[in-house]
C-alpha cells in the first residue's frame, strides 16, 4: 500500500512538472541560442546556424589541438609544438573561431547572455571528453578584479562551473589570481600578447595544497596564440600540479608555435 502510495506522488509529481515545463514553454517559447528562430527546445540551435559552427575534429596535433589539413596519422604533432613545446601536456577546443563562434563568445562576454555557458560547456565536454576524465580540478583563467567589477562575472568561470556539474569535477573559479590589469589581447601581435601577461598571474593564498600533484584542466574561452593559458600554465606547474591541460570554446585556425 506505500509502495502504491509512493508511485501515485511520483506520478502526480511528473504530471506536475510535465505542466509547468509546458506552461513555460508557453510564456517563453524555445528559440534558437544564435538567431532566436523557433524550436522544439531550449538551449539550442537552429540547424542553419548550426552549420554555421567549424567544430574541430581529426586530424589534429595531439598536443595543441591545432587542426591538420592533411591526416598525419594517429597521434600526429604539429611541427610548431614540436619546435617550441607549450609548458600545458594537451590544448582541445570544440570550434574554430569563425564568425558564428565569435559572434555568440562575445554575446556571453559582453552581453549578459549566460544560458550560452551551459550549452557552450556541453560542446567543450565533447571536444575535450578525455581531458574532463583526466583531470583532478576545473580552474578558469581568472578576470583581473577591476575588470572583474565591470563584466559583473567571468566568462571563464562560468563555463568552468557548467563543465564542473557535466563531469562531477571539482571547478574552483578561485585558483589563479590576475594580479596585474593586462590590456585587452585583441590586436596585439603573439609577441605583444606574451609581453602583455607575463607575470600578470598568480596562485591565490592557500591554494597551493589543492593543486599539489593534481591534473588541472584550465578553462578560458578562446585559445588564439596561447599566451594567456601558458602564462597561467606556468603558474600552476611552479606551484605545484602535476600537470596542465586545457580547454576553450574555440581556438584560432593555424599551428602558430606556442609561446616559450
Amino acid at each position: 500500500m506505500q509502495a502504491e502510495a509512493g508511485e501515485a506522488a511520483k506520478s502526480d509529481g511528473q504530471v506536475l512538472r510535465a505542466l509547468m515545463r509546458r506552461a513555460g514553454d508557453f510564456l517563453l517559447p524555445p528559440r534558437c541560442l544564435s538567431c532566436g528562430a523557433g524550436l522544439d527546445r531550449h538551449y539550442a540551435f537552429c540547424a542553419p546556424c548550426w552549420s554555421a559552427f567549424d567544430f574541430i575534429g581529426e586530424p589534429f596535433c595531439r598536443i595543441t589541438g591545432a587542426p591538420f589539413a592533411y591526416d598525419p596519422g594517429e597521434g600526429a604533432v604539429s611541427a610548431a609544438a614540436l619546435a617550441r613545446p607549450p609548458a600545458f601536456a594537451q590544448a582541445r577546443a570544440a570550434l574554430l573561431y569563425n564568425d558564428a563562434a565569435a559572434r555568440l563568445i562575445s554575446r556571453l562576454k559582453y552581453g549578459d547572455r549566460l544560458e550560452l555557458a551551459p550549452t557552450f560547456a556541453r560542446l567543450m565536454a565533447q571536444a575535450g571528453g578525455e581531458l574532463l576524465t583526466e583531470a583532478d580540478l576545473i580552474c578558469p583563467v581568472p578576470l583581473h578584479a577591476r575588470r572583474l567589477l565591470w563584466r559583473r562575472f567571468n566568462q571563464a568561470a562560468e563555463l568552468s562551473r557548467a563543465l564542473g556539474r557535466l563531469s562531477g569535477k571539482p571547478a574552483d573559479p578561485e585558483i589563479l589570481l590576475r594580479h596585474r590589469p593586462t590590456k585587452a589581447q585583441v590586436g596585439l601581435s603573439a609577441g605583444a600578447r606574451r609581453r602583455n601577461v607575463a607575470g600578470a598571474f598568480s596562485l591565490k593564498a592557500g591554494k597551493g595544497a589543492k593543486i599539489a600533484g593534481k591534473h588541472v584542466l584550465l578553462v578560458d574561452d578562446v585559445l588564439t596564440t596561447g599566451a594567456t593559458v601558458e602564462a597561467c600554465t606556468r603558474v600552476l606547474l611552479k606551484e605545484g600540479a602535476a600537470m596542465v591541460s586545457v580547454l576553450t570554446i574555440a581556438r584560432v585556425a593555424g599551428e602558430e608555435a606556442p609561446p616559450i
